[in-house]
């Protein structure tokens, strides 16, 4: 098994090629790939690769299936005795990114399996 640990929004997330997730806002298009360079680890079969910050030639490609929005969330103020409320909610602005890829310089560690309608109707015969 094969993943890496990337850095995108602030945040540190660790992915694995065929898998979707949802992160910030990329300024990316639907069906775009996109190349995340901000590459903290890299692990292939027990070979553990740790930048400091960031793993040498090491990239990550995605494909951005949707943009979309996250969960609600209400942020209520209320100060006591002075009848002072306030009720605000957010929404993030999110893109669903799916994992194609984890190349380590310039050569491919881990590719996500393509599935495609010929090959299960083949295996199902």
């Amino acid at each position: 098994m094969s993943y890496a640990i990337i850095e995108t929004g602030g945040k540190q997330i660790k992915v694995e090629p065929g898998r979707f997730y949802d992160i910030e806002l990329l300024p990316a298009q639907e069906n775009e790939t996109v190349t995340l360079d901000k590459v903290l680890l890299v692990n292939h079969d027990g070979d553990v690769q740790i930048g400091q910050p960031l793993v040498n030639g090491a990239t990550v490609e995605g494909t951005v299936v949707r943009h979309l929005r996250g969960r609600k969330v209400i942020v209520y103020k209320m100060r006591p005795k002075k009848k002072t409320r306030k009720k605000q909610g957010h929404r993030q602005e999110l893109t669903r990114l799916m994992i194609n890829s984890i190349s380590l310089n310039g050569s491919v560690v881990a590719k996500r399996e393509e599935t495609t309608a010929e090959s299960q109707t083949e295996t199902e015969a």
